[in-house]
């Protein structure tokens, strides 16, 4: 088969996308000489084989996006968890108490071991912790793994949030030292944190697609950003994946900005599958972030706690933890992307891992108990809600 697709192209479709969404991908964004209706049909009839063109950079690791091959070339159970996980670090820099280095490394490492390829993180993590962290876990593994990485949120030295920058001499200097921190010469997909109200999005997306071109970068990616965002940045260029939070708790992509993703064949990176520990009752100690936000405070968090209670007896009588019962959900729900876990102890990571799809009577008992809506609070404060771009549509 002819060579079709650079690695840019290939991972538009990070999530388990099938071979015919992912043409139509192609089609949209096809290069003279690099895409045809032809290769397209290739495509889909070829789709347990990937191929790179000699004089475009190839990718190391190939995300399948059919249930018939994989990364290997091996075939694939569609509900083999570790390579439909991805695994969120956010949390083994601090974000939720103190953290251990040695035991977040031993994470990571026993992660990559059984099958787990994207990992994502962002520079403001613990202030670059986060990212020489997982440079060291990854050290001598990179081939094995995607690196997700956010940038744009702007840290004061007292830790405090000071705004979003993404214009783009900004962006290229954050890069620069997020491949210093991780040990890398490229990430895999490079995505803005958070919309920046002050620089358009066309703007911060060609400056990417700058980076695309000179190997820094290999895909682009979009955080919490709404329908009319998306569309607009796909205009410039492949979008490779939006995270997106995404949980029993909280739905709301599902009305609009799933319809967007599917129609543009772009995939999804779902972090929040078990609400910052909601829905799994992880308890909150000192330096807890969670303390602050609103399902965790007050009337809130007591009304939650019932309903959670309800689906812990639930995962009891299914045999399996609340946790997998969320993972679960998910996996259900939405096969066709990735779900974005903030694993921080191999325990945590064996329950992701052995998590399955749930059946559709599963859905409906849920249903019952957690009805959309039904959790109380927001995901975020209300200041920070309200300059969320993906809750404005």
């Amino acid at each position: 088969m002819q060579a079709i697709a650079a690695r840019t192209y290939i991972d538009v479709n990070i999530g388990w996308q099938s071979g015919r969404s992912y043409a139509r991908g192609l089609r949209r964004h096809r290069r003279p000489g690099l895409h045809s209706k032809q290769n397209c049909g290739e495509l889909i009839r070829h789709s347990t084989r990937w191929w790179t063109r000699s004089d475009l950079q190839p990718s190391p690791i190939l995300l399948a996006v059919t249930q018939n091959g994989s990364m290997n070339d091996e075939p694939l159970d569609s509900n083999s968890a570790p390579r439909r996980i991805a695994l969120g670090c956010m949390g083994m820099s601090g974000a939720y108490g103190k953290t251990d280095d040695a035991r977040s490394i031993a994470v990571i490492q026993t992660a990559i071991e059984r099958g787990v390829r994207f990992l994502d993180t962002g520079d403001f993590y613990g202030s670059g912790h986060n990212e020489l962290l997982i440079g060291k876990a990854i050290a001598g593994r990179r081939d094995q793994v995607q690196l997700s990485v956010k940038f744009g949120v702007l840290r004061g030295p007292d830790n405090s949030i000071g705004g979003i920058d993404t214009r783009p001499a900004a962006l290229k200097n954050f890069l620069a030292y997020s491949l210093a921190r991780l040990g890398t010469d490229h990430v895999d997909v490079y995505r803005p944190a958070r919309l920046d109200p002050a620089v358009p999005i066309e703007d911060t997306i060609g400056a990417i697609a700058d980076l695309v071109k000179a190997g820094y970068v290999r895909s682009i990616g979009l955080s919490e950003v709404g329908p009319e965002t998306i569309r607009r940045a796909a205009r410039v260029h492949p979008i490779a994946d939006l995270q997106i939070e995404y949980s029993i708790a909280s739905r709301d992509p599902e009305d609009a900005i799933f319809p967007v993703l599917a129609e543009l064949g772009i995939g999804a990176t779902l972090y929040g599958v078990l609400s910052r520990g909601l829905l799994s009752a992880s308890p909150i100690g000192p330096g807890d972030a969670r303390a602050h936000l609103p399902r965790f405070t007050g009337a809130n968090r007591e009304a939650n706690a019932r309903l959670v209670a309800g689906l812990q007896a639930l995962a009891t009588r299914w045999g399996i933890t609340p946790s997998q019962l969320a993972i679960g959900w998910v996996l259900g729900k939405q096969p066709q992307f990735v779900p974005t876990l903030g694993m921080r102890t191999i325990q945590q990571l064996d329950e992701a891992l052995t998590a399955k799809p749930l059946t559709t009577e599963q859905f409906a008992e849920i249903e019952v108990i957690a009805p959309r809506g039904a959790i109380a609070g927001t995901r975020y404060p209300v200041a920070h809600m309200a300059a969320l771009d993906s809750e404005k549509h």
